[in-house]
């Protein structure tokens, strides 16, 4: 019987993962006859994943095992028809991080805000390049409007202004995970925790102010005294999968304003007596928070419903095949 083991996923290739197994750094794949097989139980792991595997000294291990999580960031699948795809596991903290320049996006900010208080770990909005950036205070005025209970951190991994403020966060064993966009920085943030470059960077278009995409996979690093990060490649496109708890939280104003709309079936379209339109009227509420509020809402809604009908018809297959099961056995007279 071939000898098993426990370690933490550190890196994610495209067919392949980076262990940490007792202090020493292995590969591993996944096993086919437990993962690539109809109506698999087990969870595809992700960096941060504790996973139980096979030890092989010649070659590759092969991954039998992912071990429960505690928290799990997750988008819908880019490549179509794929279903939800898990970022990263078992992390304390998600560091939202966007830049002040050109890239400054609220609505996207929304999107990640509302994945992450789904995730199970806490958010933290991270402001990068304030040392280029123009309007920085403004800027800083409006994330707060939208952050509701989120911290936010103002920094530039250039100079070092506002990265004193992380330190809380970044303690022994705890794990953070960096989120955000293509170009916000990612891998020149990592490089300044890290005191050493070991991601690489690139230059800053002058065109439009956006950096280079550099990261190419996940990977975890681990800091001097104990903290883990793990760095993402920038996502494009960030698809809602099923984020009902996390709207509860990133837009928690809308929720109360819900709350106090005069019917309890009010669909906010012109209704008597609806808190949502007045707020609009009155300022409180911005048209482009209630949009981006309906969209996610209508992504996540539309997740569920597809997720409850596939699981229907894998229930159908299993049961049939079952019953045909059970129906060989009684022609046959064999055993239950």
């Amino acid at each position: 019987m071939k000898e098993r083991m426990k370690g933490f996923i550190t890196a994610v290739h495209r067919e392949r993962y980076e262990v940490k197994v007792n202090g020493e750094d292995l590969y591993a794949r996944l096993k086919a006859g437990i993962y690539f097989i109809d109506q698999c139980e087990e969870e595809f792991p992700t960096i941060g994943d504790n996973v139980e595997l096979e030890y092989n000294p010649l070659g590759d291990c092969l991954i039998i095992k992912t071990l429960e999580r505690k928290s799990a960031f997750s988008r819908k699948d880019p490549d179509v028809g794929m279903g939800e795809q898990i970022i990263a596991a078992n992390f304390d903290y998600v560091f939202i991080l966007m830049s002040l320049n050109y890239d400054f996006n609220l609505k996207r900010l929304e999107r990640y805000l509302t994945a992450s208080w789904q995730s199970g770990g806490q958010p933290v909005i991270v402001l990068t390049k304030a040392d280029i950036a123009e309007e920085t205070e403004e800027k800083l005025e409006l994330v707060k409007q939208i952050a509701m209970g989120t911290d936010i951190c103002m920094v530039s991994a250039v100079t070092g202004e506002g990265m004193e403020q992380l330190k809380h966060y970044l303690e022994p064993d705890k794990t953070t995970v960096f989120l955000g966009s293509s170009g916000v920085g990612k891998s020149t943030f990592t490089n300044y925790l890290l005191g050493r470059e070991l991601m690489k960077t690139g230059e800053i278009r002058e065109d439009d102010s956006k950096g280079h995409h550099t990261t190419t996979h996940r990977q975890l690093f681990v800091l001097d005294n104990g903290s883990r990060i793990i760095d993402t490649p920038g996502m494009r496109e960030l698809g809602m999968w099923i984020v009902d708890d996390g709207m509860d939280f990133s837009f928690s104003d809308i929720n109360d304003l819900i709350m106090q709309c005069r019917f309890s079936n009010c669909t906010h379209n012109g209704e008597p007596g609806c808190a949502v339109a007045q707020a609009m009227e009155d300022g409180t509420l911005t048209e482009k928070r209630w949009k981006n509020y309906r969209k996610i809402q209508k992504e996540s809604k539309f997740q569920a419903a597809k997720e409850s009908r596939q699981q229907a018809v894998v229930k159908k297959k299993s049961n049939k095949k079952r019953q045909e099961h059970y129906s060989k056995m009684n022609e046959t007279g064999g055993e239950w």
